[in-house]
C-alpha cells in the first residue's frame, strides 16, 4: 500500500466562524487571520493505492461555480487536484473508489465536471461512496447547512448510478480501510481509518479541521450540533493517545500530521511531520 497527499488548493473561511465560541485573542496564535478576519486553509485530500483500488478521499472545491461564488473563499495557492494527481503520475479514469467524509462543497466540488449545462463525473470509473444517512441530510438540506450542499456537486452521482452507501458497521470494500461515524459536524460525516505501515492514520476531515482544534472546545461554529463534537472529540482523543494513531488533517494550512500526548492541559500535539515522513 501507498498514501498519496493530494493538495487542492487553499482558501479562506471566516476565523471566528472556524473556532467557534473561542476569543480571537487566542485563536489568532494557531491561524492568524487577514483583514477581512479571514484565516487560509487547506484542501488536503488523500489516495490510497492499495493493489487494484485507488481510493481518493474527498477531492476539493472544484471548479463549477461562479465568480461571485468563488469571491466569497478566495482560492489561492499553486495546487489543484488535476496538477496534483499527474504529478503523482494518475489519471482521473484511473479513480477506483471516491469516499466522500460528507458533501459540503469543498470535500466533493472536484468530483462532478459542468460542461455548459450539463454535468458528468470527473472520475468516470469511480464508486461514488456516501452513506444513506448523511445522503438524505444532504439532499433534504436544512436552513443552516443548505448554503454548503449544492445539488450540482451532489445529484450527478446518483443520477449517473456510482453512487454507493458504507453500511454503518464501520466496514469498507478494502480490508485495510475502516469507518468512523461522527454527527456533530453534519450527519453521519465518516472518517476512513487506514492500516498503513503499522500505523493506524485517522483522515480527521472536519471533525479536526487542523492542529489549532485539537483542544477540546475549539468547536467550529459551523457545526450543527456543537455538544455533540465535544463529545465526539473527547472520545476520538483519548482512543487516538491510547492506540498512538497518527492523524491527517484536511485543512490545515502547515500540517499535514500529528501524534498526540496527555498534558496537563488536556490532550495536546506530541508531534507534527509530514506524511512521507513517516516510517
Amino acid at each position: 500500500m501507498q498514501l498519496h497527499v493530494i493538495n487542492t488548493g487553499f482558501f479562506k473561511l471566516d476565523g471566528g466562524a472556524m473556532f467557534g465560541v473561542v476569543p480571537k485573542t487566542i485563536w489568532s496564535k494557531f491561524n492568524p487571520p487577514d483583514e477581512k478576519n479571514l484565516c487560509t486553509w487547506a484542501m488536503r485530500c488523500l489516495l490510497i493505492e492499495d493493489g487494484k483500488d485507488l481510493i481518493l478521499i474527498d477531492n476539493g472545491i472544484g471548479n463549477k461555480q461562479d465568480a461571485k461564488f468563488f469571491g466569497h473563499y478566495d482560492l489561492h495557492g499553486e495546487d489543484s487536484l488535476d496538477k496534483s494527481l499527474k504529478t503523482k503520475g494518475f489519471g482521473y479514469d484511473q479513480i477506483t473508489d471516491m469516499f466522500l467524509t460528507h458533501l459540503h462543497f469543498d470535500h466533493c466540488g472536484g468530483g462532478v465536471l459542468k460542461d455548459g449545462d450539463k454535468f458528468s463525473l470527473a472520475f468516470p470509473n469511480a464508486t461514488y461512496w456516501s452513506n444513506a444517512s448523511h445522503w438524505q441530510w444532504a439532499t433534504q438540506p436544512n436552513a443552516r447547512e443548505k448554503a454548503s450542499f449544492l445539488k450540482e456537486n451532489i445529484l450527478p452521482m446518483q443520477e449517473s448510478g456510482h453512487l454507493q452507501y458504507v453500511d454503518f458497521n464501520g466496514s469498507f470494500k478494502n480490508n485495510n480501510v475502516s469507518v468512523l461515524f461522527m454527527d456533530g459536524h453534519t450527519e453521519k460525516q465518516m472518517l476512513p481509518k487506514i492500516n498503513y505501515k503499522g500505523h493506524t492514520i485517522v483522515f480527521c476531515a472536519d471533525l479536526l479541521p487542523s492542529v489549532g482544534h485539537i483542544p477540546l472546545a475549539y468547536v467550529m461554529a459551523y457545526d450543527t450540533r456543537p455538544l455533540q463534537t465535544l463529545v465526539e472529540k473527547e472520545a476520538f482523543l483519548q482512543q487516538a493517545v491510547a492506540e498512538n494513531w497518527v492523524l491527517f488533517f484536511e485543512h490545515d494550512p502547515i500540517n499535514e500530521c500529528c501524534t498526540l500526548q496527555q498534558t496537563d492541559k488536556g490532550i495536546r500535539v506530541k508531534e507534527t511531520f509530514r506524511l512521507a515522513d513517516l516510517g
